[in-house]
């Protein structure tokens, strides 16, 4: 049965672990491949690892931290963070990586994402699009290399012509709920849904559980992105690594009903 997925983020700046508010003030959080085995034995739906670093500073990916990754995970497997070429994405797979996350590729050259997936699978490849709600407007723009360029079309024009492209997910980023504990949020999701047929997954807000069952029970089959709620605990934020146990997540998935809404 399909249904929706539970998905920490981890983000690596400078080969740690760190944690972000609003695409700043990262805050070290431990070591990422300590932070895979723990994610490990709570048996978690999936993971994501995003390199802050290697877009943003043009250098190419971690080959030896992500091969670290792929051997260490025993779960479903997303890395981001440098892929500019065909070569860097197949490299990435055969490590035993599921999916490579694009970004700044796809919006800048996506011609070279179509050769990524007529070699490796539209299902293996994730479109990220990072995005800030504009002022006295219902339409966000789009940034890249970590919130710091702005893409010169807005998220509704991208969206529009989105499925024209061969990719498997969009993972929508609020970079205003990034780390803020705030919630999902819901016109960001509504515009996505209404302008892509593609599977998405939410990333920016979660501060709970009630948030993920919230976002599950309205949107149905969705992927439910989190940080901060999976690597912090309590109101004052102790560092600890944290993933609902399989009695805690049943409810959650919303199986009964978890057909997609338009």
């Amino acid at each position: 049965m399909l249904r929706s997925r539970i998905i920490p983020c981890l983000l690596i700046h400078k080969k740690g672990l760190v944690k972000t508010v609003n695409f700043k003030q990262s805050k070290y959080v431990g070591d990422p491949i300590n932070a895979v085995k723990i994610f490990n034995e709570k048996e978690v739906d999936e993971l994501m690892v995003i390199d802050i670093d290697k877009t943003r500073n043009n250098i190419i990916p971690d080959f030896q931290l992500i091969q670290k990754l792929a051997n260490e995970s025993r779960m479903p497997l997303c890395y981001g963070g440098g892929i500019k070429t065909l070569d860097q994405a197949v490299k990435i797979i055969e490590m035993g990586v599921e999916k490579v996350a694009l970004s700044s590729i796809f919006l800048e050259s996506p011609e070279i994402c179509n050769k990524i997936s007529n070699v490796i699978g539209a299902q293996s490849i994730s479109i990220v699009l990072d995005v800030k709600k504009k002022l006295f407007s219902s339409d966000y723009n789009i940034f890249t290399h970590n919130a710091t360029k702005k893409h010169k079309e807005s998220l509704k024009k991208v969206l529009n012509n989105i499925d024209n492209f061969p990719f498997g997910e969009l993972v929508i980023n609020s970079i205003d709920r990034d780390g803020t504990c705030s919630g999902y949020d819901d016109n960001l999701i509504e515009i996505c849904r209404n302008l892509t047929e593609r599977p998405i997954t939410v990333l920016g807000g979660a501060g709970s559980l009630n948030d993920i069952s919230n976002l599950i029970n309205k949107y149905k089959i969705i992927g439910a992105g989190a940080g901060s709620l999976f690597v912090f605990k309590g109101k004052y934020k102790a560092v600890l690594i944290n993933y609902p146990n399989k009695t805690e997540r049943k409810p959650l998935y919303n199986e009964t009903n978890n057909t997609r809404l338009k």
